[in-house]
């Protein structure tokens, strides 16, 4: 079955490619792709993600998926403590840099540091930075430049992705 989301995907890629951008097929961003070539410390196959993630963890840290707006219960945590990858355990963010963006999801102003990568995505036709776990790959979300001081930067996350660890 094709979803709305592979045929936006699959026409954002198209019009990328034509002027010369990042093709996206078949709903992958360019983190999914990545993760599946790069060598990252932690690797898995689909089938062993599959066994250890719930399906809507899979599809968000493993195939670029978006959880829906306001629906992860750590948009309303405030307990100290540290925000880790839901696929691998990797301390992603610190409780103090979380703030209320006010999107939908939980969003950080910054990492810690040398725990995520970057990479550019193109699925919605635009050019966004895509965030993921540096240790096993994994999907997370994007970073925008309308965030708070003092980075000035907006990491919206899937909480699905994430795990709270409290302090």
């Amino acid at each position: 079955m094709v979803t709305r989301r592979q045929i936006l995907l699959g026409s954002a890629g198209a019009a990328a490619a034509a002027a010369g951008g990042v093709a996206i097929l078949r709903g992958q961003s360019t983190t999914a792709t990545a993760a599946s070539e790069a060598k990252f410390e932690i690797t898995k196959t689909p089938e062993e993600w599959r066994k250890l993630l719930t399906p809507q963890q899979f599809a968000v840290l493993r195939e670029a998926d978006t959880e829906a707006r306001w629906t992860s219960p750590l948009n309303k945590e405030k307990r100290d403590g540290t925000f880790a990858c839901a696929g691998c355990d990797l301390p992603l963010f610190k409780s103090e840099t979380k703030f209320e963006s006010g999107t939908g999801w939980p969003s950080f102003y910054a990492p810690i540091d040398g725990n995520i990568g970057t990479s550019k995505d193109f699925s919605w036709g635009m050019f966004r930075d895509e965030v993921h776990c540096r240790r096993c790959g994994g999907h997370l979300g994007h970073v925008f430049n309308d965030g708070p001081k003092p980075t000035g930067l907006r990491y919206c996350i899937n909480g699905v992705a994430l795990k709270f660890i409290p302090a």
